[in-house]
């Protein structure tokens, strides 16, 4: 696994948005069959992209939720709905995209949005009642 700038700042940023599951787990002993693409995720997507600019980070998490809505990608959603919460994305705002998916996307990929939202924040909550 080649390490660099980018990927340093990858890492860093998954770390933020993630935690220690979406960050280092993932790149401690991965299999053979996902490293490439775990080196991949850290140094261009995150590293790179997700670094840019143009846009902040908050709003490239809203954007990826929508998209991810769009495409159906269930997994993916749960995912990056911790990381948007984590860039600052509110409960609101997360359930107004959901809703508003439903205008573009169909009421079944606005449906698994919300399903997906409500276990992410019932399991954040819980974590912060614990922890608080």
């Amino acid at each position: 696994m080649i390490k660099d700038e980018l990927f340093d700042a990858g890492l860093e940023l998954r770390h933020r948005m993630f935690g220690r599951a979406g960050a280092e787990d993932m790149l401690d002993d991965p299999s053979d069959l996902m490293a490439k693409l775990q080196e991949i995720v850290t140094r261009y997507c995150f590293g790179d992209i997700w670094q840019r600019e143009e846009l902040d980070q908050r709003t490239r998490s809203m954007i990826t939720l929508a998209m991810l809505v769009a495409l159906g990608k269930d997994h993916e959603i749960r995912i990056h709905l911790r990381g948007a919460l984590a860039n600052g994305v509110t409960e609101i705002e997360i359930r107004e995209i959901m809703l508003h998916s439903f205008l573009y996307c169909g009421i079944p990929a606005a449906v698994n949005g919300l399903k997906a939202a409500e276990e992410v924040f019932s399991h954040t909550n819980k974590e912060a009642t614990v922890n608080g």
